[in-house]
């Protein structure tokens, strides 16, 4: 495990406390999943977490944005977000066809009754979080 350092906008803070308590615990987790993978790469040493578009996102050097955010006008929903001009989802699309649900080319989106299948998600993350590093490798070294 590295020693990660994450650099946390205070206004990271404020948009999670505005979520409904349902939705909150959701995005949460899903905030622990990504810090906990990037924890486990030992390329990573920094993380910074901040809000893009009004979502809290996800930085590393190496990497490409992750963003995560309840779905709007879907209160059963939330949703993990990537760059949609990356190779990302229609890469997770191939591999993991029959495990998440996906919009377009931009996100993951979970119900907020339904298990996340966690390993799954986090090769995911993994690939996001190195992407500058992967995205020449055949299916993104997944």
């Amino acid at each position: 495990m590295a020693n990660l350092q994450i650099n946390t906008n205070p206004k990271v803070e404020v948009v999670f406390n505005n979520y409904p308590d349902s939705v909150r615990s959701k995005l949460l987790h899903l905030r622990h999943l990504i810090i906990e993978t990037a924890n486990d790469i030992a390329e990573i040493t920094t993380i910074e977490e901040t809000i893009k578009w009004g979502e809290p996102s996800f930085l590393t050097k190496k990497g490409s944005t992750i963003r995560i955010n309840q779905k709007k006008g879907e209160p059963n929903q939330y949703a993990m977000y990537f760059q949609c001009t990356s190779k990302l989802i229609p890469t997770f699309k191939m591999i993991y066809k029959d495990t998440f649900t996906f919009e377009g080319s931009r996100a993951m989106v979970f119900n907020i009754n339904s298990k996340i299948p966690e390993e799954a998600l986090k090769n995911c993350i993994t690939a996001a979080l190195m992407y500058h590093k992967v995205k020449h490798l055949p299916n993104l070294g997944m």
